[in-house]
């Protein structure tokens, strides 16, 4: 068992991250990892690579909620002793807002401290020392759970949609879209960067059995692209499209 702890480093000399798993090869995501502890988060950040997530590793907890404000977030693995803002109380700023997976990471084990984080709103509790190949399937699991519920906020630059309210406002303007246009640019903003085929597209806004024209899509296109921004949504020629995730 290959267990870390915020004293035993990851790259210590002969050591090596067994990339076996015992599920189908996961989802990628954009993951904020947030680890005071230079050695520990090294480690563990270079296991999320390997793994295939684009990772941004924090130190503090200031920073924290500056970037998930961003939209880029699918997932936080969070330690609770930060410097500055306390992890649990990073944690409730993130779930007063924001619907992102939370995963903490942490030394202490008392029940209470347990209770306290899984109160606050965390999805999971991992304590230190871990085995790394645990904390990838947990990561795993939240993911899948969270793939059941859509985000109920999400920010992308100008961007804002409420999804509870199912509002969309751009530099601070709402903006009245339709039924189609609606769902159409929540798929797409839900994973910023990421390109939807014509045919996932399609099947979304009209189902498997409708006839459709054949230039629908690009209507709907169209309009959000006229009504947000026409540099928001990127065509890719022969391919999908995808939400531009560094418009400003």
């Amino acid at each position: 068992m290959r267990a870390l702890n915020q004293y035993s480093p990851l790259h210590s000399e002969g050591a090596e991250l067994s990339m076996q798993r015992s599920e189908p090869e996961p989802n990628h995501m954009k993951v904020l990892f947030v680890e005071d502890d230079l050695l520990l988060g090294d480690g563990v950040e270079t296991a999320l690579r390997r793994e295939g997530h684009q990772v941004t590793w924090l130190t503090e907890g200031e920073s924290v909620l500056a970037h998930v404000e961003q939209g880029q977030t699918e997932a936080v693995i969070l330690d609770l002793g930060l410097p500055g803002i306390d992890g649990m109380e990073v944690l409730r700023r993130i779930r007063a807002a924001h619907d992102i997976p939370v995963l903490i990471l942490t030394a202490r084990d008392s029940l209470e401290d347990r209770i306290q984080g899984l109160d606050a709103g965390a999805d999971d509790y991992v304590l230190k020392p871990f085995d790394v190949d645990e904390l990838q399937a947990r990561l795993r699991a939240i993911s899948r759970r969270q793939g059941g519920r859509p985000q109920q906020s999400i920010r992308i630059g100008p961007l804002h949609i409420d999804h509870a309210r199912h509002e969309v406002s751009w530099k601070d303007r709402l903006v009245k879209l339709s039924r189609r246009e609606y769902t159409l640019l929540h798929e797409l903003a839900q994973h910023p960067g990421q390109v939807f085929t014509r045919p996932h597209l399609e099947k979304l806004l009209y189902g498997c059995c409708d006839e459709i024209e054949s230039n629908a899509l690009e209507v709907h296109i169209h309009h959000l692209r006229k009504k947000l921004d026409s540099n928001l949504i990127v065509t890719l020629r022969g391919i999908g499209y995808r939400l531009d995730d560094t418009i400003e």
